[in-house]
């Protein structure tokens, strides 16, 4: 069964998700809302049978409901102060990954709809190519140059405002 009642509260629920390599998760009720695709599910009674997520795979779910759980119960936390920084640390280690499961993770929460790790997974992603080359960042990120260099100079001329120093 995939919503149990355990508690009172309606966040002491439980919400079987399902990654998309079959692998089952159990997260509370207010772990599982974080994602707006689940609290939707949630709230209109379709998470019976458990939330298929065939665009997850189970590691990167594993990631994303270790972020979803940290501030789901920073959010039920009272000491303000103290949870900012907390979060703020917990962010900062969370997301040093390397470029897949950073990509996977932008895509996980572009697709569960967590705004706070979509943001957090794109601000990373900007700060790692921030003031490199393009060259770098296709260095970076594998990224194959299909341009001809006639190709390449055209596109840098219509553009050079991308281009200046």
């Amino acid at each position: 069964m995939a919503a149990v009642k355990e508690g009172a509260d309606a966040g002491d629920s439980k919400i079987l998700l399902i990654s998309s390599d079959g692998q089952h998760f159990q997260v509370t009720e207010a772990e599982a809302s974080m994602s707006k695709l689940v609290s939707n599910m949630i709230e209109d009674g379709c998470t019976e049978n458990g939330v298929p997520l065939p665009n997850v795979a189970s590691n990167v779910l594993a990631k994303v409901l270790e972020y979803c759980k940290k501030h789901a119960a920073a959010a039920a936390a009272e000491d303000v102060a103290v949870k900012d920084q907390e979060l703020k640390s917990f962010d900062a280690s969370f997301i040093d990954v390397d470029n897949t499961m950073l990509f996977n993770l932008i895509l996980a929460a572009n697709y569960l709809n967590v705004p706070s790790l979509l943001d957090l997974a794109c601000q990373h992603t900007a700060d790692l190519i921030k003031g490199k080359t393009v060259q770098e960042i296709r260095d970076m990120f594998g990224i194959v140059n299909d341009f001809t260099p006639e190709e390449e100079e055209e596109i840098r001329k219509e553009n050079e405002w991308a281009f200046e120093n």
